[in-house]
């Protein structure tokens, strides 16, 4: 996710060696952040959350939902369905430290510089570091990952929008030259490059063919990370194993870390089947996602004898907002007052409690989990000020009224929710004839909801709502498809409502063209599912990007929560301020975990020889 540069960015010098030799008589600086000082200082030698000596060794059995048919990550979310697994072989120019809420220091490259209005960027590589194979890695690879991905990449095309480029100015330098100053994050965005070795990509395969990145792959690609692929079976398994002589295993990011000697990836299309596999041990860690399989599904006796743990991690480095989305790009969703009628069919607080014992709250912002970032009450101060300069392109009620979900929960709360459902379809030119709901030329409304069919759950929540629709006159059409059909159709927009989750950062900023503008609704692949065209949005996202405050992206931020909000682009589902994890107990973590990053594994965690003896002799 987006970090992004305040005011008083806190930018801390590299080591005292190279403070003064950066190019145009700049200061290298050795971490980045978007509060204040940061924590860990140039010399510090490893992050205070990890265990600087835990054992290397073991094997690690991983769940993963769906199936995959490639290990290219530059044309992910537009070809093919990429193995998560991949991106544990490469490595970033910065990486993200876990105990500070948004800050970043060096892992290929050993420090940055930039001039005060933010205008460019310069990198420097460390030395030492190597791919797989031995060759050091240059500015020639950052150059060449860069222009792949924002060629290729939805999500990076957009994200990397405002660099111009990129080129080699030493032998291990290179300058990003943005297309304005002050677009204050795009100095710590750019560190979050992902580096792909170039000489690898312009060569041939095992059969003499020229490899194409542009192109989904099966081949195993070159790395320089702490693991590369050690075998796999397309679409089910993906094993990576530890590279020993890692370049990067005793700089400060990397130390206590990535301790398993293998991380083995196990790919179930359904997720009973995978449970079922979670209790007879044939993985080992399982992210559970139903609130009540959570609850109902885990009395056996491994759990009881606390062989098989149940466990909860608090989210704090995330908000969300999850789901059913109207395609804009459908003539039929044109009108917010029948996508606002669909928000006051759904009975949340019923469904809760009939199918999630209760656990969730309603989402009611797109930043929901990220308190400073949500739209509450009516706009003031900052936030009205940006509101006022779109005033004549949003609904009136951004002004005049806090947004609310509807509330069900009672035969008389879903009765009132229906009949002012009805209300809302009646003013947009809808009626019922023959108990259906047809348009002003007599054609009945029908929607289709899309479904994965691996995900059961929300499957669930789907059957639940149907019948709600129904009582509108609407026709509901539930369709699964299997995981690559349901991928496909979604980065095409083939679809009419779907299930979709944005994440957002502490610090949101570039990502939000993505998620949100004009120039992503049409983009195949992009994060718009909803397709949103909408000229408030566009200007509001710009304030965010290039705020020149924390006060003012909070601001901006709150906003734009605002302005979706009331233009109904989707019906929120749920949100929980926890994840579930159910797994063997044949593992230990540093306690405590860092407070940014939730589970912490398999990262900081490492295989517990004796715990293993014991559950064995269970």
């Amino acid at each position: 996710m987006a970090p992004a540069l305040g005011l008083n960015s806190g930018l801390s010098a590299i080591t005292p060696a190279l403070a003064n030799d950066a190019p145009d008589g700049l200061k290298w600086r050795h971490g980045l952040s978007t509060y204040g000082e940061i924590k860990y200082p140039a010399d510090f030698k490893r992050y205070d959350y990890v265990r600087p000596d835990a054992p290397k060794g073991g094997v690690v059995r991983l769940f993963q939902p769906g199936t995959y048919d490639s290990f290219n990550l530059v044309v992910a979310g537009l070809k093919g369905t990429v193995s998560t697994a991949v991106s544990r072989i490469y490595d970033s120019l910065m990486e993200a430290s876990l105990d500070e809420p948004d800050t970043y220091y060096g892992e290929l490259a050993e420090g940055a510089a930039f001039p005060d209005d933010f205008s460019y960027v310069i990198y420097r590589l460390r030395a030492g570091s190597r791919w797989h194979d031995g060759k050091p890695v240059t500015p020639e690879d950052v150059i060449f990952s860069f222009q792949a991905l924002k060629a290729n990449s939805p999500m990076f095309s957009g994200y990397y929008r405002h660099i111009e480029k990129a080129e080699k100015i030493g032998d291990r330098e290179i300058k990003f030259t943005f297309d304005s100053p002050g677009n204050r994050e795009l100095p710590m965005i750019t560190g979050q490059l992902i580096i792909f070795p170039k000489h690898w990509w312009e060569g041939t395969d095992a059969q003499g063919n020229k490899r194409d990145i542009t192109a989904s792959t099966l081949e195993p690609p070159l790395g320089s990370g702490p693991y590369r692929i050690k075998e796999f079976v397309a679409g089910r398994s993906v094993v990576l194993e530890r590279v020993k002589d890692y370049w990067g295993k005793d700089i400060p990011i990397a130390i206590g870390q990535n301790n398993f000697d293998e991380l083995r990836y196990e790919y179930f299309r359904d997720d009973t089947v995978a449970r079922e596999a979670l209790k007879a041990d044939q993985f080992d860690w399982y992210g559970e996602r139903s609130a009540k399989e959570w609850s109902t599904a885990y009395d056996v006796p491994p759990v009881r004898e606390k062989r098989l743990l149940k466990e909860l991690f608090t989210v704090r480095n995330v908000g969300r907002m999850q789901g059913w989305v109207f395609n804009l790009r459908r003539p039929k969703f044109a009108d917010p007052r029948l996508r606002r009628a669909f928000n006051y069919a759904f009975d949340f607080e019923e469904m809760n409690r009939v199918l999630s014992t209760g656990e969730y709250h309603r989402d009611s912002s797109y930043f929901d989990g990220i308190p400073d970032l949500m739209a509450t009450g009516l706009p003031e101060g900052k936030e009205l000020e940006i509101l006022e300069t779109v005033r004549d392109k949003v609904p009136p009620e951004v002004f005049t009224t806090p947004y609310k979900d509807p509330v069900g929960g009672t035969p008389e709360n879903v009765r009132a929710n229906l009949r002012e459902a009805t209300r809302l379809l009646k003013e947009a030119g809808f009626e019922i004839r023959d108990r259906k709901l047809v348009d002003s030329s007599g054609q009945p409304f029908t929607v289709e909801i899309l479904g994965n069919s691996g995900d059961s759950g929300m499957e669930r929540i789907a059957l639940f709502y149907k019948p709600s629709l129904e009582r509108l006159g609407i026709t509901v059409n539930l369709r699964a498809v299997d995981t690559v059909q349901y991928q496909n159709r979604v980065r095409d927009f083939d679809f009419e409502m779907v299930t979709h989750v944005w994440g957002q950062s502490i610090s949101p900023g570039n990502e939000e063209r993505d998620n949100f503008s004009s120039q992503a609704a049409d983009r195949q692949g992009s994060n718009n599912l909803p397709g949103i065209k909408n000229p408030a949005v566009d200007a509001i996202i710009e304030r965010i990007i290039f705020a020149g405050s924390r006060a003012d992206q909070v601001a901006a931020a709150k906003a734009l929560d605002r302005v979706l909000l009331w233009n109904f682009y989707l019906v929120p589902h749920f949100n929980y301020d926890k994840q579930r994890y159910v797994y063997w107990d044949r593992f230990s973590h540093p306690d405590p975990l860092p407070k940014y990053g939730v589970s912490g594994f398999p990262n900081l965690w490492w295989y517990d020889a004796d715990k293993a003896a014991k559950l064995k002799r269970s």
